[in-house]
């Protein structure tokens, strides 16, 4: 029977590094099924899902600490088991302001508070094409529950802060 298992990476930024973790993860027999990998601080960072046979997460394990002795730290946690349909609709947003400490804390307590489920968050400070000062954007895919309107998201994000931009980048879909 399959297993599916979340590798964690954290390590100085080197080329080769996506090769290792894919050579150990083919070594076993696993599928690399999704991921998101980055350079973040300076370090190299991520995750990957992979699905593997069962009786193979044990030279997985082995496979991830010869990876560690190159200077990659990798932790495997099991993935959760699929929720099922979660309905709602899914929304993308992008959220642009002037950099200040708070903005993700304020975007995601609105959400919390609305039940909205942040599916995936990226974010970035860059310099202002006009001024140059540092401006944060952030881009996140939500599900928001049945009862949840995009104007009522809409709604919540402005009254945040007359500083910030909220830009719906897609149109609502069921999921």
């Amino acid at each position: 029977m399959n297993q599916s298992v979340i590798l964690t990476v954290v390590g100085s930024d080197r080329p080769g590094l996506t090769r290792a973790l894919a050579d150990a993860v083919y070594a076993v027999g696993g599928n690399w099924l999704e991921s998101h990998l980055a350079r973040l601080g300076g370090k190299y960072v991520g995750s990957v899902l992979v699905e593997l046979p069962g009786d193979r997460l044990a030279e997985l394990e082995a496979a991830a600490h010869a990876i560690d002795a190159e200077g990659l730290t990798v932790a495997l946690v099991p993935a959760a088991a699929p929720v099922g349909d979660r309905g709602g609709q899914s929304l993308g947003i992008e959220i642009v302001g002037q950099d200040r400490p708070g903005i993700v804390r304020e975007v995601t307590t609105v959400l919390a508070g609305l039940d909205v489920n942040i599916e995936d968050f990226t974010s970035e400070i860059e310099g202002s094409a006009w001024s140059g000062a540092p401006l944060f954007r952030g881009r996140a895919r939500l599900l928001l529950p049945a009862t949840v309107t995009t104007d009522q998201v809409r709604a919540a994000l402005e009254e945040i802060s007359g500083e910030i931009m909220v830009d719906f980048s897609r149109q609502a879909e069921a999921v």
